[in-house]
């Protein structure tokens, strides 16, 4: 009963297929939150996947309905060995985003997963059914080897993350003292890169906002009225033109952070993005001069344009629109305020003379920045753990480029956070063809059997945490 033999029982857990078994019922439930009709699989994953599979291990489990209207139950499940232990808060999500299932390449479909040598395709692989069943699987691995944990678990299990985890915020503030734990250690988003093992701090923020111009009614013919009307889609072009430059630069300086604090500039070091074959290759010329890549993707703010529509794209006919409209996007670390966005937008664009360019927020809600600070003692801690598992220092990143509900365990909570990623930039993830690879999850559960027996063994002490 040792580490060591943990991490055997773990490898050899995946090497015998169990976690593949799993994780191919888990992937057939069409979990898809941001489709009606699918509503039921959210409800059937919890109470006939999940919380089964948690009573086998000595917890107890409730399905709670989610405070926001017609968003997806929450599952918690709790082992409780002794008030005494410290616990840990852990976090997942069931739901995927839409299959897409005319878009997959032939021979692969969203609802059953498949192996192409090191790659397993299926929906949910890489977000978030295989990083939460790696989680779980430990857990089990840690219970089977040391006849107990030797700490306190609460689980908790979301179905609406894909929609923006509406209600997540609102059910931790109402369930604070049952959620009550020492910290949080959970995995989701992709590692720095394919093989290195890697442990973020929180994530930034993300909002997204809508950019219209309406002139007229309908459309009116070029050759009768061109000249004379004025084009929605040049008048907007040219707006956000004025916001960020052709090289990614952010003019609008009241969106960016005032620094970078020199802690972050530290642990960025030796971060630097490095894409995998079959990812992009980095534009070294984009973004704000004078950063690293690192420091552009994890420490620094950006202005993104994901969609411009005017007129009829799929069907261009001889016609001056009547409008335009483009769905932005800003993604800003922990320092931010949000709040400012729109406001320094009004008054940079009115200043530029772009008065009639109406800018609105795509949701009500947005996704807040967060940051645990890298000199925590709960960083090392889990740092040491890594690469004492692994044998690699794991790249820390004090918080990942995207986003995710973390502001519900860092802000509402009052948690340290730490996030152990079991997936990697190229997974196609949100896209057609979503992939989980084979070494990150066998890897994945050695390492969080490490760390859990770790925190049985050499937890750090509340008393001994800096700032969070």
């Amino acid at each position: 009963m040792t580490r060591e033999s943990a991490i055997s029982r773990a490898t050899r857990h995946f090497d015998e297929g169990r976690l593949i078994e799993d994780l191919t019922r888990r992937v057939a439930m069409r979990t898809e939150s941001q489709i009606p009709e699918s509503r039921h699989f959210l409800d059937l994953y919890l109470k006939d996947e999940i919380a089964p599979t948690f009573e086998r291990m000595g917890f107890s489990t409730e399905i709670l309905p989610n405070p926001a209207a017609d968003a997806g139950p929450i599952l918690i499940a709790e082992r409780i060995e002794s008030e005494k232990l410290l616990t840990v808060l852990m976090y997942g999500h069931g739901d995927v985003i839409r299959g897409l299932e005319d878009q997959w390449r032939t021979g692969i479909t969203p609802w059953v997963l498949k192996q192409e040598g090191e790659r397993y395709y299926g929906r949910g692989t890489a977000d978030n059914k295989a990083q939460h069943s790696i989680n779980m699987a430990a857990l089990e691995t840690v219970i089977a080897e040391r006849g107990r944990l030797g700490f306190n678990v609460k689980f908790m299990l979301e179905t609406s993350e894909e929609l923006g985890s509406p209600g997540l915020r609102a059910f931790c503030e109402q369930n604070r003292e049952r959620l009550r734990a020492d910290v949080l250690i959970a995995s989701d988003g992709p590692r720095l890169s394919a093989k290195r093992p890697t442990l973020y701090l929180g994530s930034r923020g993300v909002m997204n906002l809508n950019f219209a111009v309406d002139f007229r009614e309908g459309a009116h013919h070029s050759g009768n009225w061109g000249g004379l009307l004025a084009n929605p889609g040049i008048v907007l072009a040219h707006a956000l033109a004025c916001i960020v430059t052709r090289e990614g630069k952010v003019l609008v300086r009241e969106l960016l952070p005032e620094r970078i604090p020199e802690n972050v500039r530290k642990a960025l070091l030796d971060c630097a993005p490095a894409p995998d074959p079959g990812e992009p290759d980095i534009d070294s010329q984009w973004g704000e001069p004078g950063l690293s890549a690192a420091e552009k993707l994890y420490a620094w703010n950006t202005f993104e344009i994901l969609a411009f529509r005017t007129g009829n794209p799929d069907n261009p006919v001889n016609a001056i629109p009547g409008k335009a409209v483009a769905t932005c996007q800003i993604r800003f670390v922990a320092g931010c305020d949000p709040d400012t966005f729109i406001p320094a937008l009004r008054r940079h664009l009115d200043a530029h003379g772009f008065g009639k360019v109406q800018i609105s927020m795509v949701r009500k809600s947005l996704m807040q920045a967060t940051r645990l600070d890298p000199d925590n003692p709960w960083v090392t801690w889990a740092s040491e753990s890594i690469r004492r598992t692994t044998g690699t220092k794991p790249a820390v990143l004090p918080n990942i480029g995207g986003s995710l509900p973390n502001d519900c365990f860092a802000e509402v909570l009052e948690l340290p956070t730490l996030w152990v990623p079991h997936s990697y930039a190229g997974c196609s993830q949100h896209a057609p063809n979503e992939h989980v690879l084979a070494p990150i999850m066998r890897e994945g559960l050695q390492i969080m059997t490490g760390l859990f027996w770790d925190f049985a063994d050499h937890p750090v002490s509340p008393a001994s945490e800096n700032s969070r």
